[in-house]
């Protein structure tokens, strides 16, 4: 722990004077602040670049500053000035640097020259750009395709995307995981079967029209801070915002804006949340439940009194399926047992009826608080369900708003990363590029780590991403990991996916989004789609953090020339020296959804994919919206509670992003200097004889044999339900069993995990000598 451990209740909003600290200590940190200061003010707009954090949607008239305090810092983190050289490899034995925290080695600064490892020193030594794609393609040529997993994080652009698919099925594989595998693959499963579109629905004008928003497992205050600006604007109108959420965010209770002069001078804050329910970790099935049968049953009794329905039935009827059943199911469910699922009484549920109700436009908007269950899909389904009760999809002001993570994680599988190839336009792909793409499923996430840990992977590449701290089975997966003859990072920063290595192993640094990138002495530019499904074109306004570094395109040409038979309908060089030759091979792939892509790629505010939920078109099996009946309300079935377990769920802090950690701190929820703590509820405390500072070791039951545990954990009080208790992300990994996933979407169910609690050695000593 730090010698700067302080922990301290936090009341203050987000946004105002805190979040203009942090941005300035974040350019400061970095040695970039007249840099850093220039390019955020080129940050989402026309003739900038998009934010590299997360997929918020980018507004066609943007703020004076269309930044929040997360896209400051992770502008900050990838245009600092701190360089890892090859001469930083010389000092270091990977041995040494797998004992520096997740922080120290992202903080070191950008990679700037490809390097491979040396087992005879167990350093990594500079090597050329050649001689590494050589090496790569020799490695990839021995191999079967379907020994190979290549993965990508979420932001890579459309371009890079495209490519990276192409390669990959040109090699003879769907093995394309990505980072919507660990997050929002429950709303990829989920959606196309209650609406028929695999995203949501909303765009960010309906926050302007809409009379109601629902919000479900999302911290807006870290995640997406941009978005309190519609919310804001939404309270302002008198708009009515409900929150179900485990523990109160300070993003989702009050907010200052930093580019309201008024606010700063005078503090004076926006509530956000009108209702704010903290449910359990789990519960949302059951809460979503409880609202739906106040819905049905008050409608019934309207029905019978001959008053006003309060169900759209003219909807019902033309655009849903499925309803007659959901409803009867709906009504058998006893209050007893929803209330006891959920954790709230039953007349909050009842209020939050009654006012969804009065709304004509409602907006329903989740994060992985409703995915990362054994039951996401169910509790997506359910939240579809809800709105399609009033016909709050399809109308302005209304909809589905799944918030995205990652910058591009949406618009990646647009353009075909995905292991599924039923998603994927093979027979195009075919007629395009004259090869035969492969028809076989492909490895997802889990499937990934299952296959290494059998030894069935042979080779990992990653296009970003720190794939070995983001999944579950933390110990294991480090350990089969070495096992893996070849792995591949294309990445711009050094992290544990880099030490935690197979047997031949290089890194490959790219150039950033924010970075400008010359092709032949040609300024390129790039796209992405946002939360909302719109496109935007992205410049890179910064010089490059080395001259060695090539760009994401480059080096996915670089790996194939080397690997693939030469295609003469495939010309790599050509694409890389012209970024908007790819976007006319995206164009060719998928007219529907490009058409003019790169006249159009500039309009403001992004074009749209074609969402045809949002014009009640339903790509259904039944030609229309369905109802989908939940199996159970219990959101975590495969760990049954015992007496002494609790429910943990993992959460991010506001000093971090996905796995990147900018700095040890979490000042929304009062925590400095340390990431290891377990909040928990002084209730709990005192039933199990825990103390406020008591390190603890939490660990997951099993009968599978394999012992999970995390040690070192600080006991912290907080307002949290009873019987959960929340740690960080990616901490917490380790108690993660990788077996425990969504059902069908095989997302990790991060978000409930039955552990136990023991006292470390420690603390017991430290309580013997108090009693002495």
């Amino acid at each position: 722990m730090s010698d700067r451990l302080t922990i301290k209740p936090n009341t203050a909003p987000s946004g105002g004077w805190g979040s203009v600290r942090k941005v300035a200590s974040s350019l400061f940190n970095e040695h970039v602040i007249l840099k850093g200061s220039y390019l955020l003010n080129l940050q989402n707009k026309a003739n900038g670049y998009a934010c590299v954090s997360c997929a918020w949607a980018k507004p066609a008239n943007p703020h004076p500053f269309e930044f929040c305090e997360s896209g400051a810092k992770a502008t900050a983190w990838e245009v600092t000035s701190k360089r890892v050289p090859p001469a930083f490899f010389e000092q270091h034995t990977v041995a040494e640097l797998e004992r520096w925290s997740d922080h120290a080695l992202e903080a070191a600064g950008r990679l700037t020259a490809p390097m491979r490892w040396d087992a005879d020193s167990n350093k990594y030594l500079e090597i050329t750009w050649g001689a590494a794609f050589a090496e790569i393609g020799a490695e990839l040529k021995r191999l079967n395709a379907q020994e190979v997993v290549f993965y990508s994080s979420g932001r890579a652009s459309l371009e890079t995307s495209y490519l990276y698919q192409l390669m990959v099925r040109m090699y003879g594989s769907n093995n394309l995981p990505d980072s919507s595998n660990m997050c929002h693959e429950s709303t990829s499963v989920a959606l196309p079967t209650t609406i028929g579109s695999g995203v949501g629905t909303v765009l960010i004008e309906d926050f302007e029209k809409t009379d109601c928003v629902l919000f479900f497992g999302q911290n807006v205050g870290t995640n997406s801070p941009r978005m309190l600006h519609q919310l804001q604007e939404a309270r302002k109108r008198g708009v009515p915002i409900i929150t179900f959420n485990p523990l109160r965010e300070r993003g989702l209770v009050s907010f200052v804006n930093p580019q309201s002069p008024g606010e700063m001078l005078s503090g004076d804050e926006t509530i956000i949340s009108t209702h704010y329910h903290q449910l359990k970790a789990g519960g949302d099935i059951a809460a979503i439940m409880g609202i739906c049968k106040s819905l049905i049953e008050a409608d019934d009794a309207a029905l019978a009194a001959g008053t006003a329905r309060l169900l759209d039935q003219a909807f019902l009827t033309q655009h849903t399926h499925g309803f007659v059943a959901f409803a009867a199911a709906t009504r058998s469910y006893r209050w007893d047992d929803i209330e006891r699922e959920s954790g709230l009484a039953r007349a909050s549920l009842e209020e939050a009826a009654a006012i969804y109700a009065k709304a004509d436009a409602v907006i329903g908007v989740y994060g992985m608080g409703l995915t990362q269950h054994r039951n996401g899909v169910q509790n997506v389904q359910m939240l579809s369900n809800l709105l399609l009760l009033r016909g709050n999809i399809g109308k302005s002001g209304a909809g589905i708003c799944p918030v995205r993570g990652h910058s591009n994680v949406q618009g990646q599988r647009t353009v075909g990363i995905t292991e599924k190839p039923e998603l994927a336009p093979l027979d195009k792909l075919a007629e395009l590029y004259n090869f035969a793409p492969p028809r076989k499923k492909g490895m997802n996430t889990v499937e990934a780590c299952q296959g290494i840990l059998e030894k069935k992977v042979k080779a990992f590449v990653s296009l970003g991403g720190n794939f070995i701290r983001a999944v579950p089975e933390t110990v294991l997966m480090e350990k089969a990991w070495r096992d893996m003859r070849l792995t591949v990072q294309i990445s711009t920063k050094l992290n544990r996916s880099h030490l935690i290595h197979g047997q031949v192993s290089f890194i490959l640094p790219c150039l950033g989004r924010i970075e400008i990138d010359r092709q032949n002495g040609i300024e390129q530019s790039v796209s992405i789609e946002d939360s909302t499904a719109c496109i935007h074109g992205s410049r890179g306004r910064a010089e490059p953090a080395s001259k060695q570094l090539l760009s994401e395109p480059a080096i996915i040409a670089g790996i194939a020339k080397a690997t693939l038979d030469p295609n003469p309908r495939v010309d790599w060089d050509a694409w890389c020296a012209d970024y908007g030759l790819v976007r006319t091979a995206i164009e060719a792939t998928y007219p529907e959804i490009f058409r003019d892509f790169n006249a159009r790629m500039w309009q403001p505010g992004g074009f749209r994919k074609p969402v045809a939920a949002s014009e009640r078109i339903w790509k259904t099996d039944t030609g229309k919206a369905n109802f989908i009946v939940p199996t159970a309300l219990d959101a975590n079935p495969d760990m049954r509670p015992a007496p002494d377990t609790l429910r943990l769920f993992t959460v991010r802090t506001d000093g971090q992003f996905n796995t990147t950690i900018y700095n040890n701190d979490d000042r929304f929820r009062g925590v400095y200097g340390t990431r290891m703590v377990l909040f928990i509820s002084r209730h709990d405390m005192t039933r199990l004889a825990l103390a406020e500072g008591d390190l603890v070791t939490v660990s997951t039951p099993s009968d599978d044999g394999v012992a999970r545990s995390v040690s070192g954990l600080r006991i912290t009080p907080y307002d949290i339900p009873l019987g959960c208790i929340a740690g960080y992300y990616p901490e917490c990994n380790p108690l993660i069993p990788l077996w425990h996933h969504a059902e069908t979407s095989m997302v990790p169910a991060a978000k409930a995990i039955e552990v136990q609690l023991r006292l470390d050695s420690r603390s017991v000593a430290a309580a013997a000598a108090a009693r002495v």
